[in-house]
């Protein structure tokens, strides 16, 4: 016991050395979050900040993208459908109470609810029950090939903090009702939620009693999102900010050019791709009476042909978009380069669908985009909009932020809408459960917000959930994918590319997911 404690406080000790020489780090992006009650809303941005404040069981090593122990230090399976974790100890929640196994049990079952966007994560999990002090048990429907990256995802909240503040259940993000986890924050990880001004800035501060050994040396982080383009590069060129995560194409050149700064770049496992409402008898808003286009699949297709991908990439994201012809990029479990590949940019095409169909005048539709949310999103979508005039589809373009547009296309306000899917399991199961599995309970068609719905989809991701045979799961994977493209489930854009530009002095570690660790970041 004693080498134990003398391990631990040598480990506590070295992880402030580097705080003697520790500077702000201030950082910016085009979007701010929606709420920081960690099952409420399921995006990247969101969930990355959240990483830094509220920990999970295990998580991803940001260099190797391994799974690695956080608050869980071992696992095993006691059966193929009960899985024993063994928890940390001595993890104490910013207030200074200490993270139990009732904790972890509670957020678990919190991230199951009605209210949670986070049931993606939780598919599988029959229920989590504590088995003493030390361990809980997760209990499974079926075996689960992807558990453990599912739990990278579920950050434990306290339970007494959760009930104290009348935030036990996770806020409706479709509603307005506001809880006290919504604006503040309280987890066991490295940094602490100081203040949250939407819209404004939040700020982070250093975590004095985190358990874990900190590698940069940040003791404060301030976040400052900026939606115009020129203002972010401004700020870092002027030293009012040092990093920015989604400098635009068209500053890239200048950027690299200045001896003063550094660009890394990295592909990122996020597709973008278009949605469409195949679910409503009528659209709202089209002039097309007592029937929905969107539902023929010629429609679809002619929709799809009619976007040149390639000048997208070219002219707007200027290589910063690798354009595909499914719905995950290469990086994930089930994606080959035959299920990547588009189908042919041909507006004699489109035509020709769209007059067989019986709209050889085309029609109206609405089309909504984020404004703030991916590389030049509103951009991509005007000139969507322009090729689709060509085939004479009269698409009404409007543009939100993201804190509006996400609740508003999970309410089905969209007829044709825009998202970008990250994949965090880096497996195709959560993209195919999410976006073309029938709307269902615990995570089915949780982002399925076109409706889109095929008898055999549903029948090969309910395999793939429980299929433990690698070979035979890779191939349903596949298949599932290709039967997306082949129903045109939703149009594919391109994967992005990301590049990061920050001053020389920063150093940091590139992720795919497009997160920044804070435990990572050294100001030099």
């Amino acid at each position: 016991m004693k080498l134990k404690h003398v391990l631990l406080s040598a480990a506590v000790a070295l992880s402030f050395v580097p705080a003697v020489q520790a500077k702000p780090f201030k950082w910016t992006s085009q979007g701010e979050i929606s709420t920081w009650d960690i099952h409420s809303q399921n995006n990247a941005l969101q969930s990355g900040l959240h990483a830094n404040v509220y920990e999970s069981l295990v998580y991803y090593n940001s260099r190797t993208f391994q799974v690695e122990p956080v608050l869980a230090t071992a696992w095993r399976e006691v059966s193929p459908t009960q899985m024993r974790f063994t928890l940390r100890e001595g993890v104490k929640f910013h207030d200074g109470s200490v993270m139990t196994a009732d904790d972890v049990v509670y957020s678990l079952n919190r991230a199951m609810a009605k209210t949670s966007n986070f049931t993606p994560f939780t598919q599988g999990i029959s229920k989590v029950v504590k088995v003493d002090a030390k361990n809980i048990d997760i209990l499974l429907t079926s075996p689960n090939p992807v558990l453990l990256r599912q739990l990278t995802e579920l950050r434990v909240m306290s339970k007494a903090w959760a009930e104290k503040n009348k935030s036990v259940e996770p806020k409706d993000i479709k509603g307005t009702e506001e809880t006290y986890a919504h604006r503040n924050a309280m987890g066991t990880g490295p940094y602490t939620l100081e203040s949250w001004q939407p819209d404004v800035k939040m700020v982070f501060k250093r975590n004095p009693n985190w358990w874990g050994k900190m590698e940069g040396n940040a003791t404060e982080i301030v976040y400052t999102p900026i939606k115009s383009a020129a203002t972010r590069i401004a700020a870092l060129l002027s030293g009012e900010v040092d990093f920015v995560i989604d400098p635009t194409p068209q500053d890239l050149a200048r950027l690299r050019a200045n001896p003063d700064l550094k660009v890394v770049d990295g592909l990122e496992n996020r597709t973008i791709f278009l949605g469409m409402d195949q679910y409503r008898d009528e659209l709202p808003g089209s002039n097309i009476k007592g029937k929905n286009p969107l539902k023929d699949m010629r429609v679809r297709k002619a929709l799809y042909q009619a976007i040149d991908a390639d000048t997208i990439s070219r002219s707007i994201m200027r290589g910063l978009g690798k354009p595909t012809g499914t719905l995950v990029a290469p990086q994930v479990a089930g994606w080959t380069e035959a299920v990547g590949k588009r189908m042919p940019y041909s507006v004699d095409a489109a035509k020709k669908l769209l007059a067989e169909a019986g709209y050889p005048d085309g029609f109206e539709v609405d089309f909504a985009c984020p404004n703030n949310r991916y590389i030049n999103d509103e951009a991509i979508c005007q000139a969507v909009t322009a090729m689709w005039s060509r085939v004479g589809v009269k698409a009404k373009l409007r543009t939100l932020p993201l804190v509006n547009y996400f609740p508003m296309i999970q309410r089905n306000e969209a007829s044709i809408y825009m998202l970008g899917w990250g994949v965090p399991t880096f497996d195709a199961l959560y993209s195919l459960q999410s976006l073309v599995r029938t709307v269902g309970a615990g995570g089915d068609g949780n982002y399925n917000v076109g409706r889109y719905s095929n008898q055999r989809m549903d029948y090969l991701v309910d395999r793939i959930k429980v299929e433990t045979d690698a070979p035979v799961r890779a191939r349903m994977l596949t298949e599932a994918l290709q039967l997306s493209n082949d129903t045109v489930s939703h149009i594919p854009l391109h994967d992005q590319v990301i590049p990061w530009a920050m001053k020389k002095n920063v150093e940091m570690v590139h992720r795919a997911d497009n997160r920044v660790d804070m435990r990572m970041v050294k100001v030099n």
